[in-house]
């Protein structure tokens, strides 16, 4: 696994950077030892200037992933260089964030689809095409 460094940078108050990326890699470890751990630390609640965030972000680095979402507001939700960090934000109508997030998960609770939707999306797509109209999700024998 990749290490976070921990280096102050000049010009700033490294302090609270430290500490936030010092808690991303405590964060990062439960989700090492747990797949199910799921986590986020309130960024926007911070006490970060501008610059602070911005020290934050390139040091957490940039991944694969960068997904946007539209659902009641703007989401965008992007990977940053370690796997299973990720930085989201949910903005207003002038793209300012209003809640900024570093989530620890193997993917962000926003991104799978839910069962519902995709029950609804099979019986559309089934409705479009002819085939048959899926009723239920299969399920399992518990003796197989």
């Amino acid at each position: 696994m990749n290490t976070i460094p921990i280096v102050p940078v000049q010009g700033t108050s490294p302090t609270m950077v430290e500490a936030v990326i010092a808690e991303v890699a405590a964060r990062l470890e439960r989700l090492v030892a747990d797949p199910t751990y799921q986590d986020a630390i309130d960024i926007h609640g911070l006490p970060l200037d501008d610059r602070q965030r911005d020290v934050l972000r390139e040091r957490l680095g940039q991944g694969e992933v960068d997904a946007r979402l539209d659902v009641a507001g703007s989401s965008r939700i992007t990977e940053t260089g370690f796997a299973g960090v990720w930085w989201v934000s949910h903005l207003d109508a002038s793209e300012r964030p209003v809640l900024e997030q570093i989530v620890i998960a193997r993917v962000p609770d926003l991104l799978p689809a839910h069962p519902a939707d995709i029950a609804l999306a099979a019986a559309r797509l089934a409705g479009r095409t002819g085939a048959p109209v899926p009723t239920a999700p299969p399920t399992e024998c518990a003796n197989d």
